[in-house]
Formats: structure tokens, sequence, C-alpha cells
């Protein structure tokens, strides 16, 4: 099951800057696993990262899901917080969640 967490459209600046001339939007969620892995692991919370990009000529959608990342919902709302805050598109949202294990950041 997904519960929607947060969205938002990346700052016009940002675009720019980047040389795209249309809307993206990102928007998170925190997914709750109710499966066997879940209940040998323990491992209860996931992220699913949608990213729309709105081109004149078509919408573009992109998504990833990260199905197993913590048992404890704090963290997965810090996570989910911090990737939000960085503007983190589904293509590296699995190395970003990796670096931020290695620091012990948040996992």
């Amino acid at each position: 099951m997904k519960t929607f967490f947060s969205s938002m459209f990346i700052e016009n600046e940002k675009l720019v800057e980047a040389e795209i001339n249309y809307p993206i939007k990102l928007e998170y969620y925190k997914i709750i696993n109710e499966d066997e892995i879940t209940k040998q692991e323990g491992i209860k919370f996931g992220i699913y990262i949608v990213k729309t990009e709105y081109k004149k000529e078509k919408v573009k959608i992109e998504d990833k899901i990260i199905q197993y990342v913590s048992n404890d919902e704090r963290k997965i709302e810090e996570i989910l917080n911090t990737l939000k805050r960085n503007e983190v598109p589904p293509v590296t949202a699995e190395e970003i969640l990796r670096e931020l294990s290695q620091k012990t950041i948040m996992l």
C-alpha cells in the first residue's frame, strides 16, 4: 500500500540553468509493505518516486519503487524529506539512499 507524502515542482531557475523549458513535478510516496518478506525481515517501509515532465508534445512519466528501506516510520519520513529537499528524481534515488546509509545519516 502506498500513501502520498509530498510533491513539488522543480524550481524554474534550476530548469533554466539546465536548459529545460518545461515544468517537472516530483511526487514522493511512503510504501507500507504487507508481504512475507516484511514478516520475515521486519522491513516494513519503502519509497515510491514519480517524475512527470510536462513537455509540449507529450507528458513523460518516470517512476521508481524502492520496496524495502526501513522498519522505522520516522526514519522513512526523514528520508522522504531529504529526497524532497534535494529534489531527487527516480533515476538517482537508489544511489542517494546508498550514500545516506553509508554515512549513517538516516538508515
